[in-house]
């Protein structure tokens, strides 16, 4: 057995027992539909391109209540300004949570999104790549103004956060880049969003993370996992896949994950506003 499919299938083992009482004493359903559970807009980046307005009337539609921006073309707003946005949104029962952002090393540019972010209510901002080479010194670098984005943050009265992908979830130099950035950055300042799909994908076990940092998890990606053979693999629709999420966000919320954000990259045999509703009745019926 390949060491990802391991980890994909000892899931449950690992949650039953590091944590049976949490995960006995509610179902995972209930754990999902007691805290926010959304999408995140680059799901639907091809919809969304073509027409905002229209596609969040349609993720409205398919009882989502709460969403997870991106910074694209348009910038975060999607061509309106902040408060235009925020009473879009209002009308369809929609509330933004939270927004992946570009240029993390532009200090003053990040301080003018805080600002308007926070002004209509949004909790997170959230680093979602690490540019640079990949190695312990340039991401203790990423970690210096990590710390820096979150005092902004912090003065503008949000929190920020950083997304992972596989590649933080790799040895380099004998170290996890993901350990260097979390050993580094202050946790009152640093929140992380956890990409299980990438977890996996780089042959970690999630569970054995929110384990390690109980309380810096408070976001999740809820992105399944698709074997496509010879070491290939890509998203898919929720359920089609091999992730045991049912065992992992049970557990995830006992070490204070908070917030569940659907996300989905690849569509086979689907279109991304199907996959979207199947999705959310996915999350919706979620049980142990």
């Amino acid at each position: 057995m390949k060491r990802r499919d391991f980890i994909i299938n000892s899931s449950i083992v690992s949650a039953s027992i590091v944590a049976p009482l949490s995960i006995s004493a509610c179902s995972s359903k209930e754990a999902i539909q007691k805290n926010i559970f959304g999408i995140q807009l680059y799901s639907l980046r091809d919809e969304m391109a073509k027409n905002p307005k229209e596609t969040l009337i349609k993720l409205a539609s398919y009882g989502y209540k709460y969403i997870e921006g991106y910074e694209g073309a348009l910038g975060l707003f999607w061509g309106m300004t902040n408060i235009e946005f925020k009473n879009f949104l209002d009308g369809l029962g929609l509330t933004m949570i939270s927004s992946h952002c570009g240029d993390t090393n532009n200090l003053e540019s990040f301080n003018k999104k805080s600002a308007e972010a926070s002004e209509i209510g949004i909790k997170h901002l959230i680093c979602p790549w690490a540019d640079g080479d990949r190695t312990v010194d340039q991401f203790k670098i990423i970690a210096e103004i990590f710390n820096k984005c979150g005092e902004i943050s912090q003065k503008n009265g949000m929190k920020f956060a950083y997304h992972n992908h596989d590649y933080s979830f790799k040895k380099v130099e004998g170290q996890y880049l993901q350990d260097v950035l979390m050993n580094n950055t202050d946790k009152n300042l640093v929140d992380y969003e956890m990409d299980i799909f990438w977890v996996v994908a780089a042959g970690e076990d999630p569970i054995k993370w929110f384990n390690k940092y109980p309380g810096r998890f408070n976001y999740c990606h809820v992105k399944d996992y698709l074997s496509l053979g010879d070491g290939k693999y890509e998203t898919c629709t929720l359920g089609n896949g091999s992730i045991n999420f049912s065992a992992i966000l049970a557990h995830g919320k006992t070490k204070g994950l908070k917030n569940h954000i659907i996300e989905q990259e690849h569509y086979a045999g689907t279109s991304q506003l199907e996959a979207a509703k199947n999705n959310f009745n996915y999350m919706k019926s979620l049980k142990v």
